[in-house]
């Protein structure tokens, strides 16, 4: 299943909204997947909130990780 591209640039304000609706159908297919293996639906949403906040965190460390790395390259 594909997600749909973007309709709006990235500071307008329906954008978020869009994306949301654009990944529904993956994590609706996620969920029922889920389900069929045997997991609840409490489980399931707990862990996709979890991976979410620690991809985000992750990500967010790479970044500073990154900025640290190259304000080291600058530095005599």
């Amino acid at each position: 299943m594909t997600i749909p591209r973007p309709h709006h640039p990235k500071n307008h304000p329906d954008r978020f909204a869009d994306c949301q609706r654009a990944i529904e159908d993956r994590l609706l297919e996620l969920l029922g997947d889920a389900i069929t293996a045997g997991w609840t639906r409490t489980e399931i949403l707990a862990a996709i909130i979890e991976v979410a906040n620690n991809t985000s965190l992750a990500m967010h460390k790479n970044m500073g990780l990154s900025v640290e790395a190259a304000l080291r390259k600058l530095r005599p």
